[in-house]
């Protein structure tokens, strides 16, 4: 059967399994709506820990002042300064991703582009934690804010790149909060019609907006999201630029060159996306989503990542190359101390972390393999924070006085401020993953013919897609009706579920009216009776197990019995 155009050809599947639009719903929301698992447990633990050291730094460092760090005359400015621009520059990827592959209609897009934009704003919220922090007073941190003088008669430097940088990353924040927002839209009416408890129904019904799922609801979200992607991506190479400034408009050799903006852009670029594939390879598994988040995305984001890593090697030879032409002996010498120099095993991991390893992702086997993308996203994002160390610390320990030279070590409290933001960003992730949509399943949706593995072997076969994707338990019929015929199929399930909650004997028992439980209704209590199922003393005893025997067995609003907790509510009822 020939393709139509809305079902182009596709190489690789963006959706495995056998999903209909039901199941996308039910898969995406169930993160949100089902308990955690042990993965996630794990992670969130090792984070939380991470984050309350980081904590612990952080009141130190306020109530002792920064004398605590490593910093010393010469070298007045390292670690805190390295952080930040590590921060903003994995900052920038994900409104990137999301809004570059927006405008150039990428279907890869549609499963990772949630996680990319929360990763923006939760890496440049750490990203400003260092200038508060380095101010040694943060509660004057409005300072730095164009305020009026009746605050004080100090004005705010326009003439300083560092004010920029707070304009550059206030907007930036502020359009990629607004962006990834409105996509969130659809997900949160989702949540909304599916929550069952008023409280969330309430929570979710005032963070949708009001969403119907009009037509004119999603060509005016469709027109939103187009012009906010518009300005995202100006914003994205401008904030980077500016952070550049910071550096280009010093007089310190090494860092005075008109290289920096488009080398600081092109690293941002390279980190950002490899912290978005570190993780969404942790997301995937976390959330059970390997059948959205696929190897096909991962193999994709390791080929930008490679090619980003070249353009990021250039630079490096570029710079050399500008240091030597130049003529300039103080140039020279900074750029040979970087390489030769005390601190040369930094600039050597910078070298093997961000120029050699991402050249591995030539080989298909490599870029495939999951352990390994995550180990290279790793030493990317490693590789990238010595970059910036490498720059800052390795022109600033030499400088023209050979009197002044000293050598920078970070102090404990350094290094658990940095371990803290790590945790902070993991601790804020995994949250948001279990109270919003890490996936946009209406966008996904858009998809699933066109790019889905069932229906691309279902187009391969010669079949027809027409009504392919519908779902029978939530399209025509009777979706609670158990059938003779699915009864007498799942006749072991119906039986290893009454052999944990026990069989009703209709001669010594009386059947309860299991409608007083919350979310069972007349049709509902008709298919647990057809199964066997008419006490509540039956109903106490479910647990997990037998909340997946019941799903299985109905095949209707699968997870329902277990978020109601129907056990809880049939033991209230008993008592």
């Amino acid at each position: 059967m020939a393709a139509s155009h809305y079902e182009a050809p596709i190489r690789r599947p963006l959706v495995a399994g056998k999903k209909t639009y039901h199941d996308v719903t039910v898969d995406v929301a169930r993160p949100v709506e089902g308990k955690a698992n042990k993965q996630w447990w794990i992670v969130f633990s090792i984070s939380l820990a991470a984050f309350l050291w980081g904590v612990g730094c952080i009141m130190y460092t306020i109530t002792e002042g920064i004398g605590t760090w490593g910093l010393n005359k010469t070298v007045g400015w390292a670690w805190d300064i390295t952080n930040f621009v590590w921060w903003v520059g994995i900052g920038h990827a994900g409104t990137l991703i999301s809004a570059v592959l927006l405008l150039f209609r990428q279907k890869w897009r549609m499963a990772i582009n949630r996680s990319a934009e929360a990763m923006t704003i939760f890496a440049v919220l750490q990203a400003g934690l260092f200038p508060l922090i380095h101010m040694g007073r943060p509660w004057l941190a409005f300072w730095v804010l164009p305020i009026p003088n009746q605050f004080g008669s100090l004005w705010v430097n326009f003439n300083s790149p560092l004010l920029w940088d707070v304009f550059a990353i206030s907007t930036y924040l502020s359009v990629s909060l607004v962006f990834w927002w409105t996509g969130l839209l659809p997900d949160f009416a989702m949540l909304r019609d599916r929550a069952v408890k008023p409280f969330q129904k309430k929570i979710y019904a005032l963070l949708s907006f009001g969403w119907s799922g009009r037509a004119k609801d999603w060509q005016r979200f469709e027109e939103v999201s187009l012009v906010l992607a518009g300005l995202a991506t100006p914003l994205v190479i401008s904030v980077h630029t500016i952070v550049s400034f910071d550096f280009a408009t010093s007089v310190i050799p090494g860092w005075h060159t008109t290289i920096f903006p488009p080398y600081f852009v092109a690293g941002a670029v390279f980190s950002g996306f490899a912290m978005v594939n570190t993780l969404l390879i942790i997301m995937r598994k976390v959330s059970n989503l390997e059948d959205y988040i696929t190897i096909q995305h991962i193999e994709l984001i390791n080929i930008v990542i490679m090619i980003t890593g070249t353009v990021v090697g250039v630079a490096y030879i570029t710079e050399l190359f500008v240091a030597w032409y130049s003529g300039v002996e103080y140039e020279q010498y900074a750029f040979l101390n970087r390489a030769t120099g005390p601190y040369w095993w930094a600039y050597l991991l910078m070298m093997t972390c961000n120029v050699f390893s991402p050249q591995l992702m030539w080989f298909k086997k490599l870029r495939t393999s999951i352990m390994f993308s995550f180990f290279i996203s790793i030493v990317v994002n490693i590789g990238m924070w010595f970059e910036r160390f490498v720059i800052i610390v390795t022109s600033l320990h030499r400088d023209y006085l050979p009197s002044s030279w000293t050598m920078f070590s970070p102090t404990f409290v350094d290094i658990g401020t940095f371990i803290g933001t790590i945790g902070f960003f993991f601790v804020l992730f995994l949250l948001y993953a279990r109270t919003f949509p890490i996936i946009a399943q209406a966008e996904v949706k858009t998809i699933l013919k066109s790019s889905g593995q069932y229906y691309k072997e279902i187009r391969e076969s010669g079949g027809s897609l027409a009504g392919a994707a519908v779902d029978v338990r939530t399209s025509g019929g009777s979706p609670m009706q158990v059938s003779e015929g699915v009864k007498e199929n799942s006749s072991d399930k119906v039986n290893d579920l009454l052999d944990s909650i026990g069989v009703f004997d209709a001669a010594t028992q009386t059947a309860d009216d299991l409608k007083k439980i919350s979310g069972i209704g007349p049709k509902m209590e008709d298919v647990l009776n057809s199964i066997g199922i008419y006490t509540f003393l039956q109903v106490s005893k479910m647990s997990k197990k037998e909340y997946d025997l019941l799903d299985s067995i109905t095949g209707s609003f699968p997870g329902r019995a277990e978020r109601d907790d129907w056990s809880g509510q049939a033991k209230k009822l008993i008592n």
